[in-house]
C-alpha cells in the first residue's frame, strides 16, 4: 500500500478545488447524501469540510454539491453502527473536518469501516458499534 501522505495529500490554496480538479474526479462528502462509500478510490478527490452549524443549515453542503454538479457520498454510519439510547434521543451523522479525515485515513490503513468509523465517531454522536452494545 502507498503511504497516507501519498493518497491524502493536503495543501492549502485561494484556488477553487473546481479550478483544480476535474469535476467527475470529485466526490464531495456530506452526510445529506443518497450514495454510500464503500471505498476509497485513489482517482478520486475528497472534499471535506463544509459548514459546522447542523442545526440551521441542513443539507447545505448536498445543495452546494448538487449545484456544482459534483459527486457525493457520505459514510457508511448507519450500514455499520446502531443508534445508541442517550438521554436526549440525540443522533448525528454530522461529523468535523478531523473526525472524517480520522476516519478516512483509519479505514484506508485497515480497509475496516467499523475500526474506521470507532476511530472518528465519537460517542456524543449517538451512535456506536452493534458489538458495544451491551
Amino acid at each position: 500500500l502507498p503511504s497516507l501522505s501519498s493518497i491524502f495529500q493536503m495543501d492549502t490554496t485561494h484556488e477553487s478545488y473546481l479550478d483544480l480538479f476535474p469535476l467527475d474526479a470529485i466526490v464531495y462528502l456530506t452526510p445529506d447524501s443518497e450514495n454510500v462509500l464503500e471505498d476509497i478510490d485513489p482517482n478520486k478527490v475528497y472534499v471535506l469540510g463544509g459548514l459546522v452549524d447542523e442545526s440551521i443549515h441542513k443539507k447545505l453542503t448536498l445543495q452546494r454539491a448538487q449545484g456544482q454538479s459534483l459527486q457525493t457520498a457520505r459514510l457508511p454510519i448507519r450500514e455499520y453502527m446502531v443508534k445508541s439510547i442517550n438521554t436526549k434521543n440525540y443522533h448525528s451523522e454530522t461529523l468535523a473536518v478531523n473526525q472524517v479525515f480520522d476516519v478516512l485515513s483509519t479505514y484506508y490503513e485497515t480497509r475496516s469501516w467499523p475500526a474506521a468509523l470507532k476511530a472518528g465517531v465519537s460517542s456524543g454522536k449517538g451512535y456506536m458499534l452493534p458489538d458495544a452494545v451491551k
